[in-house]
């Protein structure tokens, strides 16, 4: 439990850095405080609550969007850094699920991660070129996916493009886009 006021902010400020989607609920329970101390906190620092943070960084990162447009982004796109990273969350839902179960099909999981390599580069006309990846679990309806992209080497006119997608803690699927950035 962390009692100083200036700690729990600190703290508070740390995990909404890595882990933007968490709920006022999940903070009080990693911080071993109430959850009116959680509002308290969030209020004295300026943070709204999850809705309104969700909202105001779709604004941002849709503002930043270079290559795609908002419509064409799988998901919803919550912050963008063009030619840096990108964070994306799809909701998934019945209808996503393979016929008869709960385990949301692949190609769900797939264009949220193809989608988001391509919104993190900053460039009007762009195609991934190839892909190698790995589906490391599965998710089911109700979960909510968080696509992590991370742009790295640029080598003639390609960039690669990491992205990792992930229910809650457990990472479902890695991919590794190269993306040609046309003329």
């Amino acid at each position: 439990m962390l009692n100083s006021r200036q700690s729990r902010h600190d703290k508070i400020t740390e995990i909404l850095a890595d882990s933007p989607m968490i709920t006022d609920s999940e903070l009080a329970s990693r911080l071993g405080v109430s959850i009116s101390t959680v509002r308290l906190d969030r209020a004295l620092m300026g943070i709204p609550e999850l809705r309104e943070r969700i909202k105001t960084m779709a604004q941002n990162a849709v503002s930043k969007l270079q290559s795609l447009s908002p419509s064409e982004v799988i998901g919803e796109l919550l912050e963008l850094e063009p030619d840096k990273w990108a964070l994306s969350v799809l909701k998934t839902a019945k209808d996503m699920a393979f016929r008869f179960t709960d385990i949301v099909s692949d190609n769900y999981v797939y264009s949220q991660a193809s989608s988001i390599a391509v919104a993190a580069i900053r460039a009007a006309n762009v195609i991934i070129d190839s892909m190698r990846g790995e589906y490391k679990g599965h998710a089911k309806v109700g979960d909510i996916l968080v696509a992590r992209a991370k742009v790295g080497v640029n080598h003639e006119g390609r960039k690669i493009v990491s992205v990792r997608t992930s229910v809650g803690d457990k990472e479902i699927f890695v991919g590794r886009f190269i993306i040609e950035v046309l003329a």
